[in-house]
């Protein structure tokens, strides 16, 4: 199972092309700049403003980061903090990825998230998740709650079991495989330096 994370989902086109758009402008930068910043293609940009591509979470991140913001101020520009904010656990917006080997859950609002993420992962028996290199600086760290795992980042390999921590570069490509015999559950915090 190969799937990055960062390529999963993907936000309402039309109304971050505006969103985009109303911030390139503010800042006075043309396309190219922007795209320097993000490391987006200038193209893609386009795209986006003009509401003709869905960009995913990489993306959208990307542009964010460029501007200064975090990911929610990006795609929800009123929306405003409540004193108390509740992710239920049969929320399918919350659900990340779920097929038959992984089902990943995020546990942190999106429009708060900046410079941290935080899910949960479960993997069935023999599964495993596969991600290329996130941004430069991006760490995460894995705490096995049920199950065995082996965390391979870049030529490093290491098995850790229940109530164990790993904590690793991801900004090289990384491995988490369920080693044991039954469902791996874990909870995963990606940071953003």
């Amino acid at each position: 199972m190969s799937q990055p994370i960062e390529n999963e989902g993907g936000f309402e086109s039309s109304e971050l092309g505006k969103r985009v758009a109303e911030l390139r402008q503010k800042h006075k930068l043309t396309l190219e700049q922007v795209a320097t910043m993000s490391g987006v293609s200038r193209s893609m940009l386009s795209q986006i403003e003009r509401g003709s591509a869905n960009p995913t979470l990489a993306v959208t991140f990307r542009i964010a980061r460029a501007f200064g913001i975090s990911v929610g101020e990006l795609v929800d520009q009123d929306w405003e903090s409540p004193n108390v904010e509740v992710i239920r656990g049969d929320d399918p917006k919350a659900q990340f990825r779920a097929d038959e080997e992984c089902r990943i859950r995020t546990l942190s609002p999106l429009h708060t998230e900046k410079n941290i993420e935080f899910y949960e992962v479960r993997l069935t028996a023999g599964a495993s998740l596969e991600s290329d290199a996130h941004f430069d600086g991006t760490r995460e760290i894995l705490t096995v709650v049920k199950g065995e795992a082996v965390v391979e980042s870049g030529e490093t390999t290491t098995t850790i079991a229940e109530g164990d921590s790993a904590y690793y570069r991801a900004d090289v490509a990384h491995t988490v495989r369920n080693t044991g015999g039954a469902e791996l559950h874990s909870f995963l915090v990606v940071t953003y330096n």
